[in-house]
């Protein structure tokens, strides 16, 4: 019969491999196209078509005795970054932070400087609607990491699916995404104060708050974060109440708590979602986002990305309020940087362990969901054009 395709984590594996049939993988980022062939023609041919793309040939030993074959292999070490698709992926991560201060940071502005937002549940739902619809726009483009604390979890966990097998390559592509949200989040952090300058400075006035003195976190809040948050109304709290150990163990945890949902219903072996497209994802993870705001934003104001803190604090430590943004009264702004990167790829190492435990019914519907048959395929036409003919003729039909 015709032979089968396993797509599994990510990738493409051949099923079955008969007689003399010799096997080549053309990866193209973190997939794979797999195909059979009877000879060199299909091997030359694959090296030809692809040749701006990595090829590993893997022959069988009757091809490897053929001097005339051009089927070979490449080691990882050749892997080549592909800057087009690469810049395009870091101007997502850019867009999509952007998206997020845009409006997660500013539902703060808005409820802090005009009391518009009536309860911490509303600014928590516009902050979730702002991350579902950064990921729905960049996505496609860059995975929708939008978050460093995010990029480390994949660098650490699912680096070969998200950033190819070369640690080298991998490293510049994660620091490079790591840059891009940092860029963002500042343009987002510029944007919000000539949106929301006069706002910000009639706030003041009119609580008699001195720009860049004690006690003016009320009005740079509204940038970067702060413990316990100091305009929660009616908070119990006093500046000593949360400590700084606290803060970082809260921002952890919640960013834990993030990456382990995005981490589990990103899995290939969660099917709850339905089929690879899994079109409800992102609005999952903004309602995870919101509902974590709702929880902990009394606390911390909730962080769970560096980014998002960071850049805008940038923006206020430059707009006048100084070591209020940076250091922080309490120097604490490194709290929002630490606590997410230590929680993140804990989350996300418990969600792949967690994805992993043997349940016999779930792999069936793993195995199930994941393994297709070539003729029912309606990707690629380099893949079918691979794989499809008739398995008892000397060279391919196509």
């Amino acid at each position: 019969g015709r032979p089968r395709i396993n797509i599994k984590d990510g990738g493409i594996g051949l099923n079955e491999v008969k007689g003399n049939d010799s096997r080549f993988v053309e990866r193209r980022g973190s997939s794979s196209l797999i195909g059979l062939s009877k000879g060199n023609s299909l091997c030359n041919e694959s090296m030809q078509r692809t040749s701006d793309t990595k090829v590993e040939v893997l022959c069988s030993p009757d091809l490897r005795k053929n001097s005339d074959t051009n089927c070979r292999k490449l080691s990882d070490d050749t892997e080549t970054l592909d800057y087009k698709k690469l810049s395009r992926a870091l101007l997502a991560e850019a867009v999509g932070i952007f998206i997020i201060v845009i409006f997660g940071v500013g539902s703060v502005n808005t409820a802090v400087t005009t009391g518009a937002q009536a309860g911490l549940w509303q600014v928590a739902v516009v902050w979730g609607f702002g991350v579902t619809l950064a990921i729905l726009c960049t996505a496609e483009a860059s995975g929708a990491h939008l978050n460093p604390a995010v990029t480390l979890a994949f660098f650490l966990v699912r680096r070969e699916e998200s950033f190819g097998s070369d640690l080298r390559n991998a490293c510049v592509k994660a620091s490079l995404y790591v840059v891009a949200q940092m860029i963002g989040a500042i343009i987002g952090g510029i944007v919000n104060l000539g949106m929301f300058g006069e706002t910000i400075a009639a706030f003041e006035r009119n609580n008699k708050i001195e720009r860049g003195a004690n006690g003016s976190e009320r009005s740079a809040m509204v940038f970067g974060e702060y413990y316990p948050n100091p305009g929660f109304s009616g908070s119990p709290f006093k500046a000593g109440d949360v400590s700084t150990f606290q803060a970082m163990c809260i921002e952890a945890w919640g960013t834990c708590i993030l990456c382990f949902v995005i981490f589990m219903l990103t899995h290939p072996r969660n099917p709850i979602l339905g089929g690879s497209s899994r079109p409800m994802v992102p609005y999952f993870i903004g309602f995870t986002v919101a509902s974590l705001i709702s929880l902990y934003a009394p606390l911390t104001q909730a962080g769970w990305n560096p980014a998002r803190d960071f850049g805008p604090r940038i923006v206020a430590a430059a707009a006048g309020w100084g070591r209020i943004a940076i250091p922080g009264p309490r120097g604490g702004f490194w709290v929002y940087i630490i606590g997410p990167f230590i929680g993140g790829p804990i989350g996300a190492y418990l969600a792949e362990i967690f994805a992993f435990i043997s349940i016999p019914e779930a792999d069936e519907r793993y195995k199930d969901q994941m393994t297709i048959n070539v003729e029912n395929m309606s990707q690629p036409k380099e893949l079918t054009t691979i794989v499809e003919g008739e398995s008892d003729n000397s060279s391919p039909q196509k």
